[in-house]
Order: C-alpha cells, then sequence, then structure tokens
C-alpha cells in the first residue's frame, strides 16, 4: 500500500541520492501507518443491541445507559471518528478537543481546536466544558476518554491564584529547558484543577471509564499519558524536584512556584484510592514504540537487515543525530556492526536546551541539521527526524531530513547550518534548502522516529 503522509516529497527528492531519499520516505511513511489508532480501535470495539464490546472487555447496554466521549490530544481526532462510525447515534454527547489545523469533521462529538505546545484561551474553556459536561454523568453510564499526547496544552485548568498568562509562560520554560516529558508533566499536573486523576474524581460512583489512548512516553506510563482519568503516582516533591535540577525557581513567575513550595495536601494529585468508586478500564490502542516497529518490518520486507537501536533515547536531540550519523559512518566504511543495506531505526523523546535562544526549530530538525554536518561529503547514508504527530516543537514541519550532500547545498545558497545549530534556530535554515518534511496532522502521537539508512 502506497501511503501519503509526507506532502513535499518532490523538493525532498529534487537534491542528493533521490532512490536513497525516497527509500527512507517511503519507510517512514510506513512507519507512521503503523501507529494509526483508528485502525487499533476499529480492530478492538464492537456494539450490539445489549453490549458494547471493547478489547477482552463488554459492557451491558440497558435503555437507560448513556455513552459520552471526552477527549483531547493529537492523536484524539482518528479515535473519536472512529468512535462515531462504530456507535453513531448511541454516542448520548461528545465533545473533544484537537490542536488547531486538525481537519475533519465530527458529526455526534462536539470539536474544538486549542493551542499546542502552548495552551490558550481555548484551551482553558475546553477543560470547562468538558467538566461541565460530565456533570450529566449518572452512575452506569459509560465515558468513552480519548486523552492522547498533547493534552496537557490543549486541555488547562490551571491552580486558583495562577493565570493562564503564567500557565502559559510555565510551559514555555519548561519545554526549552532540558526536561524530559515525565519531569514536563510532573510540574504541569500540580499547577491543574484537572490532571492528575481529578477531572474524573467526582464523577457518580457506578461510573464506567474507557480509557482509549495512545502512548507517547517513554514505558507507557497510563499517568503520564490519558493522566486526567486515571490515578496518578507522582506528588509536589517530584514537582520540587525538577525545579531544584533545571534551577527554575528564579525563572518562572512567582504565583507558580509559591504554589509549589506549599504544596497543600488538598491540591495534591488523585491516588488510586480516590477513584476506587468508579470501574476504570484502560485500553492502550497504540504503544509508544509502534512506529519504530512499523519501520523496522517496512526495512524487513524491502531486504534490507533492520536494527532496533533503542526506544528510550532522551537528552539534546543535537547531541543524538551526531552519534548516530557516526554510527552510519562506521558502517559505510567496514560494515561494523551490521553490514548494508541496513536500516537503523531509534525512538524516545529528545529535547533541545535552548538557554535562552529565541529561534524557530524543533528537536527533529535539530537532530537532522546535526547529522546533516556529521555526514557532510559521505554517499549513500540519509537520516530522518520526525515527529511522528506531524508538529515538530512549535513548527509547522514534522522534522527534517539529512545526507552527505546537505551541507554542500546549504553552503551553495549561503547558508550557516553550524552557526543555525548553535543558535537554535534551524527551521529558516532547513526551509532554505528544502529539508524539512511536512505532512500536517498525521491522527497519531507515538514517539519520535529516527532513522538511518545506509545503501
Amino acid at each position: 500500500m502506497t501511503y501519503t503522509y509526507i506532502r513535499n516529497r518532490e523538493a525532498l527528492l529534487a537534491d542528493g541520492n533521490a532512490d536513497a531519499r525516497r527509500l527512507a520516505l517511503d519507510i517512514a511513511e510506513e512507519a507512521i501507518a503503523a501507529a494509526d489508532p483508528g485502525l487499533a480501535l476499529r480492530q478492538a470495539m464492537s456494539i450490539s443491541s445489549t453490549a458494547l464490546k471493547i478489547g477482552d472487555r463488554e459492557y451491558e447496554l440497558c435503555e437507560e445507559t448513556r455513552i459520552f466521549v471526552i477527549g483531547a490530544g493529537k492523536a484524539t481526532f482518528p479515535i473519536a471518528q472512529t468512535i462515531e462510525q462504530i456507535l453513531g447515534d448511541r454516542i448520548f454527547k461528545g465533545f473533544v478537543i484537537c490542536k488547531r489545523g486538525q481537519h475533519g469533521a465530527l458529526r455526534h462529538i462536539e470539536m474544538m481546536l486549542a493551542s499546542h505546545p502552548v495552551p490558550d484561551a481555548s484551551s482553558l474553556e475546553a477543560a470547562q466544558r468538558t467538566r461541565a459536561l460530565l456533570e450529566e454523568v449518572r452512575a452506569g453510564d459509560i465515558v468513552l476518554s480519548c486523552f492522547t499526547g498533547g493534552s496537557s496544552s490543549l486541555f488547562v485548568a490551571p491552580v486558583e491564584g495562577v493565570t493562564l498568562e503564567e500557565k502559559a509562560r510555565t510551559t514555555e520554560i519548561l519545554l526549552t529547558c532540558g526536561a524530559n516529558i515525565v519531569e514536563i508533566n510532573d510540574v504541569r499536573k500540580h499547577l491543574s484543577r484537572v490532571k492528575g486523576g481529578r477531572l474524573v474524581e467526582k464523577l457518580p460512583a457506578g461510573t464506567r471509564i474507557v480509557n482509549l489512548t495512545v502512548s507517547d512516553v517513554i514505558g507507557d506510563a497510563l499517568d503520564y499519558i490519558t493522566d486526567p482519568t486515571v490515578p496518578d503516582r507522582s506528588s509536589f516533591e517530584d514537582a520540587r524536584r525538577v525545579l531544584d535540577k533545571y534551577r527554575l525557581w528564579d525563572r518562572l513567575p512567582h504565583t507558580v512556584t509559591a504554589f509549589l513550595r506549599v504544596g497543600a495536601p488538598h491540591y495534591e494529585t488523585v491516588r488510586e484510592t480516590a477513584l476506587q468508586h468508579l470501574e476504570i478500564n484502560n485500553v492502550l490502542l497504540v504503544r509508544t514504540d509502534a512506529a519504530c516497529a512499523g519501520a523496522v518490518q517496512a526495512a524487513q520486507r524491502r531486504g534490507l537487515r533492520a536494527v532496533l537501536l533503542s526506544t528510550f533515547f532522551e537528552g539534546e536531540s543535537s547531541a543524538l543525530g551526531r552519534n548516530l550519523a557516526a554510527i552510519g559512518r562506521q558502517i559505510r566504511l567496514d560494515g561494523q556492526p551490521v553490514k548494508p543495506p541496513c536500516l537503523l531505526v531509534g525512538g524516545g523523546e529528545t529535547t533541545v536546551t535552548t538557554h535562552g535562544a529565541k529561534g524557530v526549530g524543533g528537536p527533529n530538525q535539530e537532530f537532522a541539521t546535526s547529522a546533516a554536518l556529521e555526514l557532510a561529503g559521505e554517499v549513500g547514508i540519509v537520516v530522518i527526524g520526525m515527529d511522528t504527530d506531524g508538529s515538530d516543537g512549535p513548527t509547522a514541519y514534522a522534522g527534517a531530513l539529512a545526507d552527505g550532500s546537505t551541507v554542500n547545498l546549504a553552503n551553495a545558497r549561503g547558508v550557516d547550518l553550524y552557526s543555525a545549530l548553535a543558535r537554535h534556530d534551524v527551521t529558516p535554515a532547513l526551509e532554505a534548502i528544502h529539508h524539512t518534511i511536512e505532512t500536517g496532522a498525521t491522527g497519531t502521537n507515538v514517539n519520535d522516529l529516527k532513522l538511518v539508512l545506509i545503501v
């Protein structure tokens, strides 16, 4: 099957080794397709006149049973769309929040668009409307919850004393300080009235909640994937450790640090005992490593040797780009540790520490730019870094491509890739040489995809 996630293929194939680039792009597209949550849900859900079946569980339906749908995230739309296709007018009420730029419409579920990665007024309104909807839930009703990666920005309700603007500023600082997603969410959950299980703690006893989710967190921990609707393990002490580790006490808004210092017990996130009155079933439709597994399979179908290096990559994106490119060079030189043609695959959530720089870019674009500098003049190696949701950092691109011709092309067009990387301003540089990868919203959101193709 041919997939068409990548919109700007022609531009990406215009320079360098077109055959090798085409092969790498084909594998990347098949990797994204392997993480399709809509397809996974169609295989997991069915309904009859008397029961709703999800996975290995059946939920009895009677005349009084009402089905609600809630959710927020970058992979929420295809889940909600599939729910509509299966349940139709059996849905009593629904409301989901997707990232601005999401295309498509829903008939039985209301959809709202909000900002990512930094929340805006729509994010706040979305949380308020979701809470109001849940006030209608009665004992025995079914709540299908579709929270996926990105909901921390799309769905916000700051604690008393912290404004939306202060929450947004806090998010901006957390995203650029070098912290990983678990550390970032340890802080954000403790500044929220809806995260950390607090959204559902007051639902009536006997409410049946089914979490239909997609993981974008290493280890697939539910309280970092669909955290408004499950018990939480983190604490105020965890949040304070993050501020200590990254020296954020003097950088964050005063209201935020004051709230976290006190850490009043009644503001702590919800533990398992507080949700025992609810029947909660967690269905992980797509695991965080799904795209990596899809890439390995796509390579093997083409007769390539495929090596899954790790799905746990963290740390600075530029360092990983340089190191994986260096492994590619070693393979081209002496066939160690694997003989070409082959594909190296990696996943995880790498970050960018900007140190206050105001450039435009994203982790996967920095990964590719750093790899390009390492590969200058090499032949037969193509590197791709992609955010599987289609948006790398606060940019319109999913990521970028690089090979041994990238630096020469940049130099010929007066583009200094080294300087752009140092200034954390790689997007304009990659745009100038047509190395950015554009997909738009892909409908999924698992961990980032790193590919090194050696032919």
